[in-house]
């Protein structure tokens, strides 16, 4: 149930980092609700995560999902480069979360 929590607290870390492109620096109301409300659930989620997990992995794989993740979306939502060696080296992080997770011994 922790790998669960913390991989939904990596999702919303993705949510609240897309959100502050559309909060134009907080001035927005609703994205500005939406992106604070994410960043919370994300950290209370973690904060779930870390009773069973390392606090080392689970940082790794809540910042490597968020950065991933961010990443992606970054290329579909705001036309960000797509530049091969850029996706070579999101899944080298998608590969790291993935060996975090297989070769936790917690």
């Amino acid at each position: 149930m922790n790998w669960i929590f913390l991989i939904v607290a990596g999702l919303f870390e993705i949510a609240w980092a897309i959100g502050l492109k559309y909060t134009d620096g907080f001035t927005k109301l609703f994205p500005s609700i939406f992106t604070i409300v994410a960043m919370i659930i994300s950290l209370v989620l973690l904060s779930y995560s870390v009773k069973n997990i390392p606090i080392g992995t689970a940082y790794a794989v809540w910042t490597g999902i968020g950065a991933a993740g961010t990443a992606i979306l970054g290329i579909y939502l705001f036309n960000e480069s797509k530049e091969p060696l850029r996706i070579f080296f999101i899944i080298l992080i998608v590969i790291g979360i993935v060996g975090l997770k297989f070769f936790d011994r917690s």
